[in-house]
């Protein structure tokens, strides 16, 4: 299958227009979920499928080790290649390589200055400017203030980005609003455009669109992550 086709064919196609076309330049997207349902996977795939396209992506991590994101890498990718006949699949896998950067901090000592100064020392030494951002473990939005928020967005306006980030829902005792969205991040929702909820449910992980930028009225798409190989589908 050529690379267009590939790209076509893609499920995230399907998500792009449930969200208004994407996320968007300069604008703040987060997954929910409880703990190891599949946000990584998820954002990955996300990262994997802008790759696919020839665009930038960053990936920050303060939850797991260099190698680790990269074996996750190749294991989304490989999986994508196989669900959608891709040919050529080595060239594709070092494109993807070289367009892609992977930051790990220590979560304890990360920051937004760290954050830029890896980001200009990218820019000045390697010519790397990103198209989308995942940041993966961080802001923890329960320790984050809206000053912290706000940086982030403006990196991704100044970047002209977009930035992924994820946080956990718990079963019980998490105070919630009436969508499902945690207190700690619905007091931010004027700087975030996209929410994304992952419901494990039988078989599979339900992907369920909280808000999508400033429209009421949401897309219900029957989309889902497969439980075997955590890549998005829809049924």
């Amino acid at each position: 299958m050529t690379e267009k086709s590939m790209i076509e064919r893609s499920p995230i196609r399907i998500f792009d227009r449930a969200i208004g076309g994407g996320l968007g330049t300069g604008n703040l997207g987060v997954v929910l979920s409880r703990p190891g349902v599949g946000k990584t996977a998820f954002l990955i795939g996300l990262a994997v499928d802008q790759l696919l396209q020839g665009k930038k992506v960053l990936y920050i991590s303060t939850k797991e080790p260099v190698d680790h994101i990269h074996h996750f890498f190749d294991e989304v990718f490989h999986s994508m290649a196989a669900a959608l006949d891709a040919s050529s699949v080595p060239q594709r896998q070092l494109k993807m390589e070289r367009n892609r950067h992977i930051l790990v901090y220590n979560r304890d000592f990360f920051s937004l200055e760290k954050l830029e100064q890896s980001a200009t020392f990218l820019k000045d030494a390697a010519g790397f400017v990103p198209d989308m951002v995942i940041m993966d473990g961080t802001p923890r939005f329960s320790k984050s203030e809206k000053w912290e928020i706000e940086g982030v967005r403006k990196l991704a306006a100044e970047w002209n980005a977009e930035v992924w980030t994820s946080a956990n829902t718990h079963r019980e005792g998490q105070d919630m609003d009436e969508r499902g969205v945690p207190n700690a991040i619905a007091k931010y929702d004027e700087l975030v455009d996209v929410i994304v909820h992952l419901c494990p449910e039988s078989e599979h992980i339900r992907v369920r669109i909280t808000k999508e930028h400033s429209n009421e009225e949401i897309a219900q798409v029957q989309m889902e992550l497969d439980a075997a190989t955590m890549l998005l589908r829809w049924n």
